[in-house]
């Protein structure tokens, strides 16, 4: 989730709603000035017994943050109930985030290619490890917490998230799941226009399922399995139904900046950020903040930080803020941070590409695509195939996409290499039949004997 780094006591005060509107054209660029941005969160646990660390324990999440600025990384701090507390790093890399519950988030630098972007990632997993054996921590890429419960995870000193936690409950009854359990691997894209925008939007919220699918990687809940192949997909579909989704209005006529700003002023507030402070505002409307009228900052009106704050605050399958968010997979290991922006980069960044995926999906109706979003947690690659068959059947052909896409870029590394190469994780998955959560499950039942504490040997970092 997104750390504020630095207030803006004089950002412009929103005076039209065109500037909401036109804050999204701000994003746009010419091709040559794409970039790839990955985020990825990974699980800390003690080595020694496996627990989550706190935020303020001897080798816990502080002492973590704090030895990474060995590597160059500066301190982000945010001033708490009891103090100041250290809770983002800043750096060439981009910025290291904490998630509720403690989970470590690298948001990746924009960055030109994806030989890059691994590299970054490359950098980043050596310095956490390094970091993780003088404090005997671990690092596990799952998409789930597997064994603990919500009462055994910590909470991070961070002023969003106590609002969070209070308002979750409101609105659905696995929001404190998604907050406290939970990991991911996004990918965040540029876009030309507004026309460009809509397209990718409309493809990435089209094949999101089967990223989800090829992605799936939390099917234990507290040491068994939960049903599941991607829990972690199931729990948005129980969180709060008024920012998450599969947007249906992206796929109507005239789809464009202006009618993602109504989705966005409809989102409830979570808060207003003030002289360092997170001010309360869950539920409100954004609405009345554009008048003067919010009951907790009466006669006050909103800045543009206010509402790109606002924008961070809205979860569906896809979102747009200046740039598109690619948001369905699970989290899992160093090569599927890698492969998750090869599967898009190729998908949305080359023209021909983009019209292959489009054709592919465009005849899809609402009542399709939903069906295909809501199956795909418990069914994965087998979940229905708007016009017949399974899921499965278009996964190879969309990555023949992707590959084409890749390869028409032409961005080599030293050795000559193109990116395509990044996506074999998941040609393996296709050619293999059974996505990560499957094979997971068949160790569980297999030689793991029912010992799910077995995954900590296995997908580790």
């Amino acid at each position: 989730m997104t750390t504020k780094t630095v207030a803006k006591p004089n950002a412009p005060l929103i005076e039209s709603r065109q500037q909401l509107i036109d804050s999204f054209a701000c994003g746009e660029k010419p091709a040559e000035r794409w970039r790839i941005g990955t985020e990825h969160e990974k699980f800390v646990y003690k080595r020694g017994d496996h627990h989550a660390p706190s935020y303020d324990e001897p080798g816990g999440i502080r002492d973590l943050l704090m030895a990474l600025t060995e590597y160059g990384w500066k301190p982000v701090e945010e001033q708490g109930p009891d103090g100041v507390n250290v809770i983002a790093l800043s750096g060439g890399d981009g910025s290291v985030s904490l998630e509720p519950a403690g989970q470590f988030e690298l948001s990746g630098a924009p960055l030109e290619n994806l030989h890059e972007t691994c590299a970054e990632t490359g950098r980043h997993l050596d310095q956490v490890k390094a970091v993780g054996e003088r404090l005997g921590l671990g690092f596990l890429g799952l998409g789930m917490w597997p064994d603990k419960t919500r009462a055994e995870l910590p909470v991070m000193p961070k002023g969003r998230y106590a609002i969070m936690r209070r308002h979750m409950p409101r609105v659905g009854s696995l929001g404190l799941d998604m907050m406290l359990r939970t990991c991911t691997i996004q990918v965040n894209l540029d876009y030309a226009s507004e026309a460009d925008m809509a397209k990718k939007f409309r493809v990435g919220l089209a094949l999101q399922p089967l990223a989800t699918a090829l992605f799936a990687n939390s099917p234990f809940t507290e040491g068994k399995p939960n049903g599941m192949l991607s829990f972690r997909s199931h729990i948005w579909s129980d969180t709060d139904p008024q920012r998450t989704g599969m947007l249906p209005f992206v796929f109507e006529e005239g789809f464009g900046y202006e009618r993602y700003a109504d989705y966005a002023l409809d989102v409830p507030m979570y808060f207003v950020y003030r002289d360092g402070q997170y001010i309360d505002a869950a539920g409100l409307s954004f609405r009345d903040f554009l008048r003067g009228e919010l009951s907790v900052l009466p006669g006050e009106k909103p800045t543009l930080d206010d509402w790109n704050d606002h924008l961070s605050t809205a979860f569906p399958e896809v979102r747009l803020k200046t740039f598109l968010e690619m948001r369905g997979a699970d989290g899992g290991p160093w090569n599927r941070i890698c492969a998750l922006p090869a599967l898009w980069v190729g998908l949305l960044y080359d023209p021909g590409a983009l019209d292959a995926a489009w054709d592919l999906v465009k005849g899809w109706s609402l009542d399709e695509r939903q069906l295909l979003r809501d199956s795909v947690p418990e069914l994965a690659l087998d979940a229905p195939l708007p016009g017949g068959g399974k899921l499965r059947d278009i996964a190879g052909e969309v990555l023949d996409i992707a590959h084409a896409g890749l390869a028409a870029r032409g961005r080599g590394n030293f050795a000559g290499d193109n990116e395509t190469g990044f996506l074999d994780p998941l040609r393996e998955i296709v050619r293999a039949g059974k996505v990560p959560a499957e094979v997971l499950l068949d160790r569980y039942h297999g030689d793991w004997g029912g010992d799910v504490s077995k995954v900590y040997d296995e997908l580790s970092f």
